[in-house]
């Protein structure tokens, strides 16, 4: 697919993108291999809803990662792996290397049974067996669904049941920074909930020492040797289910977002190569886990669909030491870096001095993703890994979008610090008040919008399409619906400010408040609890709970380190409140809502801006809770 190289091409492509979407995307679906042709390009309401891309075209999305690259790129690398100790080797897997691999796992699967259309599910480390797998699972026409191998069992087994998973990949450990943490332990534990499990094959990493299950345990390094290397590709329908992927909402219960084969494959490629500005022969490292959508869509698929080399890194920025991410940039020569600002921010704290070991003269591409980037960290970016040379590519999108909607194009879009600037031809934003009218011009703000369908955008959530419906096409009309509030500036340029729904942005990953709380009220002392965001030096955001107690006499020290245990136990480390304050009651209204405006106020330390709190059925609450802060 060929990218966009100026301004001036990016104004007049985005104006074909809106002038006619049907006639823009098919040019742009004519550059990968189909089985056949589509019917119809798009059908599209956003009432149902209901979203259908390249209508009738079969395909499959494994064929144009790897079979397609073959005659051409068979010796090109394609995945290199950076271990999570610096003294272990770096692994590089060729094309040709990898769709062997990857024919010889989709051959595993169908050993133990896996069809067309079963859903897999991954627990795994950022280890090249991960990608190996995704792409198995794809290839078959099995919908795979990676869950991060930092939840928790309970997690785990609510992903597997609700997409009724009938096979788990996963391995015996996995190495992060000096830790060693025994994920078959945790899978053992999620399985004796989960009915629908046959096998679960366990890859080996670290060596140490497991339970398996008779006839349900398998070792991947003791299967692989029972097939060939010969798997022809599933024939795909362009809008079969291709992965789903949990999210956390307002709501307890995590979303199955479902993404889709055709549309999916032609935005995963399309927005990589343009927002990156892909070159062949570039070396390119996304440092997220593919576990989140970040690592589906620009480690997996974008990447190699466009046949690039992608670097996957089983590590942390910060072992052996706070230069490991400069270290290997300059190790691999990477030309195009990929991160969140958590890690910006968390590497800002150790100084400049570390960086003087490093060149670094290899990149010319820094990439933001998961949260809004805030103006400190973008200058610090800019100036000390970048030497000003570097273009900033601050990327806005989210799971249910598929691919990155708004964000500069490398060295193309002229950057503005902390602004995402302008959509990606085919995307159409617009910003709404609270009643959904439309704001038009510049220098405004409401919630963020999009008003057309862009090809990978999510179809449903598994399971439940009233409540893909009910969260994203309800609240406003004929739009999808973000949940982000949004800034246009004088010259038409967009900055997110972050989230207008109970969801909290911790380190890039959005956490549920609901799901927050439903964790914290596991505790057995617990009455009721309610959890807000409050701006975190590192995270961005960190998470604020506010916890009513049964009578007792534990310590206040015993008793936080119980709940943020059941925290850990319930959904994981990541989820564990920053902040714990137990109160006597809640700003409620007198229908009995809590009032999270206030909670989030005095979280941020904001007392003297509360607004008004005269519907409170007790206003004495508030000066209690601020009283008590400690």
């Amino acid at each position: 697919m060929k990218k966009i190289e100026s301004f001036s091409e990016y104004q007049s492509e985005y104006q074909k993108s809106i002038d006619n979407p049907e006639l823009f995307w098919e040019e742009k679906a004519n550059t990968f291999n189909w089985v056949s042709k589509w019917n119809k390009v798009l059908n599209w309401e956003f009432q149902t809803p209901k979203v259908e891309w390249f209508v009738g075209g079969k395909l499959n999305i494994t064929e144009n990662c790897l079979d397609r690259h073959l005659k051409l790129k068979s010796n090109k690398v394609a995945i290199i792996w950076e271990p999570n100790n610096p003294k272990d080797e770096t692994i590089k897997i060729t094309y040709k290397e990898l769709h062997q691999k990857v024919s010889v796992f989709s051959n595993v699967l169908k050993s133990h049974g896996v069809k067309k259309g079963d859903r897999i599910c991954l627990y795994m480390p950022m280890v090249p067996e991960l990608a190996i797998a995704t792409l198995a699972c794809a290839r078959i026409g099995a919908i795979h669904s990676v869950v991060f191998a930092g939840f928790s069992a309970k997690a785990l087994a609510d992903r597997i049941n609700d997409a009724k998973c009938n096979v788990l990949l996963t391995s015996d450990g996995q190495f992060r920074g000096e830790k060693q943490l025994c994920l078959k332990d945790i899978a053992d534990e999620a399985l004796l909930n989960c009915d629908s499990i046959k096998s679960c094959i366990v890859l080996k990493r670290t060596g140490e020492k497991i339970s398996m299950k008779l006839k349900r345990d398998f070792w991947w390094h003791e299967e692989i040797q029972k097939v060939n290397s010969s798997c022809p590709v599933e024939v795909m329908d362009s809008e079969d289910p291709l992965f789903i992927l949990y999210t956390s909402g307002s709501t307890g219960k995590p979303k199955g977002v479902q993404h889709h084969c055709g549309g999916y494959m032609v935005y995963a490629e399309y927005s990589f190569r343009n927002v990156f500005q892909y070159e062949e022969n570039d070396i390119y490292w996304c440092t997220a886990d593919i576990g989140w959508i970040t690592g589906h869509s620009y480690i997996v698929y974008g990447p190699l669909l466009a046949g690039a080399t992608t670097v996957m890194f089983e590590g942390i920025p910060t072992y052996p030491n706070a230069g490991r991410f400069w270290d290997i940039c300059d190790k691999l020569q990477v030309n195009i870096f990929y991160t969140a600002p958590t890690a910006i921010r968390a590497l800002q704290a150790y100084g400049t001095e570390i960086l003087k070991s490093y060149s670094l003269s290899s990149l010319k591409t820094l990439g933001s993703v998961g949260e809004p980037i805030n103006e400190e960290a973008w200058q610090w970016y800019f100036k000390n890994i970048g030497k000003e040379k570097c273009a900033i590519v601050d990327t806005w999108w989210q799971t249910e979008t598929g691919g990155i909607l708004i964000s500069p194009l490398s060295h193309i879009t002229k950057t503005k610090p902390t602004y995402a600037t302008l959509p990606l031809p085919g995307i159409q934003p617009c910003i709404v008040d609270a009643d959904g009218r439309e704001i038009i011009g510049n220098d405004v703000q409401g919630n963020l919008c999009i008003k057309f369908p862009w090809p990978s955008m999510i179809r449903t959530i598994y399971g439940d399409h009233q409540r893909c419906k009910d969260v994203y096409f309800s609240t406003y009309k004929g739009k999808y619906f973000t949940g982000d509030g949004c800034k246009r500036d004088f010259d038409g340029l967009y900055r997110i400010t972050g989230r207008v729904d109970d969801v909290i942005n911790v380190s890039g990953h959005r956490i549920g408040t609901a799901e927050v709380e439903n964790g914290i009220n596991e505790h057995h002392l617990v009455i009721e609890s309610a959890v807000v965001g409050f701006s975190h030096a590192i995270k961005g955001q960190g998470i604020y709970a506010y916890i009513i107690l049964e009578k007792n006499s534990i310590s206040e020290e015993l008793l936080i380190k119980e709940i943020l245990d059941t925290v850990n136990v319930e959904i994981g480390p990541i989820a564990k409140p920053d902040k714990i304050q137990f109160v006597s009651g809640l700003p409620k209204t007198r229908s009995g809502k809590i009032m999270r405006r206030i909670l989030r106020k005095i979280a941020d330390g904001n007392f003297s801006d509360l607004g008004d709190t005269s519907t409170l059925l007790d206003p004495t609450v508030v000066s209690s809770i601020i009283e008590n802060i400690k």
